[in-house]
Formats: C-alpha cells, sequence, structure tokens
C-alpha cells in the first residue's frame, strides 16, 4: 500500500515541482487562432495526450525497467526533442521534479539526484520521472498512468487561467477524456526507447513559436 499513498502524494496538484508553470504549449496554440472554446481545447488535449503517449511513455518505460541507464535514456530525449522550447520545458521540469523528490523522500531519491549529476544529465522530465518512480517502489503501470494523468491536468488547467473554459467545464472533459487515457495507454506503454516519434508536428511548431509571443502567462 505504500506506493499508493505516494502516487496520491505526486498526484496532488500542490506537490511543488512547478508543472503548472508550463501550458504544454497551449499558450501558443490559443495565440495562434488554433485552438478556440472547448471543442479546440478537447482537439488539443486528444493530440496532447497521444504525444506522451509516443513521445515521453517509451522514454519513460526504459528508465523505470533500468534506472541505472537513466543518463543514456536522457541522452536520447535530448537527440528526439529538437524543439528548443519543448526541450528547455522538459529539462525545466526534470530537474524540477528530481530536485523536489530528493528533498522530500531523501533516502531513496537522494542517491539517484547524486548519480545523475555525476553522469551530466540534461534532467529530461520522462526519464528523470520513470527513474524516480521506480525508486520509490511505484509500478510501472502507475507511473505511466500518472504521467498521462498529470500531463492532461496540466492542460486543462492552462485552460482554466487562460479562460478558455471554467473550472466545472475542464473537469467534465477530464472525465470525456478518460477513455482516451486508456487507449494511449494501451497503445503506447509497450513501447521501447525506438518508438519515441512525434506524433503532433503541427503542435510541436506552434509551441516553438512560445518565446516569440507578444504576452506570456506560462514557460511553455
Amino acid at each position: 500500500m505504500g506506493s499508493s499513498w505516494r502516487v496520491l502524494q505526486l498526484a496532488d496538484s500542490g506537490f511543488p515541482t512547478g508543472g503548472f508553470a508550463h501550458s504544454g504549449g497551449l499558450e501558443a496554440a490559443v495565440q495562434h487562432g488554433e485552438v478556440r472554446g472547448r471543442e479546440g481545447l478537447e482537439r488539443f488535449a486528444r493530440e496532447l495526450l497521444w504525444q506522451v503517449g509516443q513521445g515521453a511513455l517509451p522514454a519513460l518505460g526504459a528508465a523505470h525497467r533500468e534506472p541505472s541507464q537513466v543518463a543514456a535514456v536522457d541522452a536520447r530525449v535530448e537527440a528526439f526533442l529538437t524543439n528548443h522550447v519543448a526541450n528547455r520545458a522538459s529539462r525545466t521540469q526534470g530537474r524540477a521534479f528530481l530536485d523536489t523528490c530528493a528533498r522530500i523522500f531523501p533516502e531513496q531519491v537522494g542517491p539517484l539526484r547524486h548519480s545523475a549529476r555525476g553522469a551530466g544529465v540534461r534532467f529530461h522530465h520522462a526519464p528523470l520521472f520513470g527513474a524516480v518512480l521506480r525508486v520509490l517502489e511505484v509500478e510501472l503501470l502507475e507511473a505511466q498512468q500518472l504521467l498521462l494523468s498529470l500531463s492532461l491536468r496540466g492542460a486543462l488547467s492552462a485552460a482554466v487561467r487562460m479562460g478558455i473554459v471554467g473550472t466545472h467545464e475542464s473537469h467534465q472533459l477530464q472525465h470525456q477524456l478518460t477513455p482516451l487515457l486508456d487507449e494511449v495507454l494501451a497503445t503506447c506503454g509497450g513501447l521501447g526507447l525506438e518508438a519515441l516519434a512525434q506524433t503532433s508536428p503541427l503542435l510541436d511548431l506552434l509551441g516553438s513559436t512560445h518565446d516569440r509571443l507578444y504576452s506570456r502567462l506560462f514557460l511553455s
């Protein structure tokens, strides 16, 4: 039961990893007119979940299965994320997640942070997420579910703060997308690192313009 309580703690919106500073490319998509209202947000969320499934779950899985190989997985993700905004966001979130977990769970995560620093990793989020949850004795399936859930919640929270939908509507949409979460997990949960892919090039392109937006609420 211990790992289940840890999953709940990691899923808590108050867990201080800084994830809510990022919109996952939604802010840029909105300002470019690609996302309008609930229908546009739902379309964005669907594409985002498939991108997380294909572009993050393989790295999470590889690092979870072999935490000692986190540096190699991190290097693969560094080469994969050619979009400078997404690359920077991944490194920022990964470092924040690792440092926060090392402070809260020092006995389990402290040695991982020490070895990661010694290996010169770039601290990408997906592999560190997988490695941290492995040392916290969270099963791979639960780790994958948590990443997908947090990715969706982060985008919907950003949508609320940008005024696209209200809080009740965002949770209705989160509930509505539950079958898609299951579908993405079933399709992508077993993929290996060689399957890393960009499934939504348009959203990736829009996200890369984030630094040039006239005004910004989020870091990415």
